[in-house]
């Protein structure tokens, strides 16, 4: 049971947009996770930062800026769980994070926020970091490095209600690019998010007015490797105040412009008016905290913890408004389930509310 101090995302969104009229068409949804982006980074949460985030910090002007966002956990794999579920981590034991072979800890009975969404009609997909475990066809293919192309996963993405999936198992194996059930192709590093983000963009151009979607973007940034690709290296003019990584303001510069690629699809297509468009973090920064907040990533602490959390939806959730109740992220799915009419059954969705 949550502590009382626990608002869900979902009563403060309804006390924010009200009903939905039954006639009124049902919100397209919009998930970007980065990886690791601390509470203290985007200038819209601390005005020191010598980090840039532009189109972050434009969202904010756009939408609620959520001060008091928690994940589920201050790591990864367990953060995505809490997600998609709307359960703890704790309640299945995933306290630390998964590799290139782990098997699956949501089993395809489970409901997902995909899974809903997709039996409320939605077009459903997963662009970018899995990190929930896979089941390879035959054993342990390759390394953990590198999986060879052509081999066949399952219990991923498509068992669990998204109906494309592009992307990668985890950091460590970011070079492994798997469309639907099948490794397609190797790439550098330095190559992989501007690929998610060409196929994210890809995905939304093809979405029509009146035809509801899910996307769910699992950046890989700024989480290592720190692999600013040419036309962002040495163009952010941040710096990295903490741990004076050359690179890093770069990289975390390069994710903020994928996430206004992601802006600007939406407004080229003519979706972002009915577009629920959230953009966090899984988790605090790696080995870096900044204050007020203590410690950073992997820590019980709230700089472990506590992230940004933006939401726009233009014409339900009033520009440049702040919210400081405390929200956690395994409200999503419940929140989704009321917005689009859904009903959970008593064991979906246990923690969300």
């Amino acid at each position: 049971m949550k502590h009382p101090l626990f608002i869900s995302f979902l009563a403060l969104l309804c006390s924010l947009i009200g009903q939905l009229p039954a006639a009124e068409p049902k919100p397209n949804i919009i998930f970007v996770l980065f990886d690791d982006m601390g509470y203290g980074q985007p200038q819209s949460y601390n005005p020191q930062s010598a980090l840039r985030t532009p189109n972050l910090d434009k969202l904010a002007t756009q939408g609620m800026r959520f001060t008091d966002a928690h994940t589920a956990a201050a790591v990864c794999t367990p953060t995505r769980y809490g997600v998609l579920t709307g359960r703890y981590p704790s309640r299945i034991g995933q306290f630390g994070v998964l590799t290139t072979f782990s098997k699956p800890i949501i089993p395809s009975s489970r409901t997902t926020v995909a899974s809903l969404l997709k039996a409320q009609g939605y077009a459903t997909a997963c662009i970018g970091k899995w990190h929930l475990g896979m089941d390879w066809v035959d054993g342990k293919p390759g390394s953990e490095k590198e999986v060879p192309i052509g081999a066949k996963m399952t219990g991923g993405p498509n068992a669990l209600g998204f109906d494309y999936f592009c992307g990668f198992t985890h950091a460590r194996n970011i070079g492994t690019v798997i469309e639907q059930a099948h490794v397609i192709e190797h790439v550098q590093p330095v190559e992989n998010q501007p690929l998610m983000a060409k196929k994210a963009v890809e995905w939304l151009d093809q979405r029509k007015a009146g035809e509801p979607f899910f996307l769910y973007y699992p950046l890989g940034i700024p989480h290592e490797p720190i692999v600013p690709s040419a036309e962002f290296t040495g163009k952010s003019g941040a710096q990295d105040l903490v741990r004076n990584d050359p690179k890093y303001g770069d990289w975390l510069y390069e994710g903020d412009a994928f996430l206004g690629k992601i802006m600007e699809a939406l407004e080229r297509n003519h979706l972002a008016e009915n577009t629920l468009l959230i953009a966090t973090s899984d988790n605090g920064a790696e080995h870096r905290a900044y204050a007020p907040l203590r410690e950073s990533k992997r820590s019980i602490y709230e700089g472990g913890h506590r992230v940004p959390f933006i939401a726009r939806w233009p014409g339900k959730i009033p520009a440049g408004s702040v919210s400081d109740q405390l929200v956690c992220q395994v409200d999503l799915l419940a929140t989704f389930a009321a917005l689009t009419g859904a009903t959970l059954a008593p064991p979906d969705a246990r923690d969300s509310l």
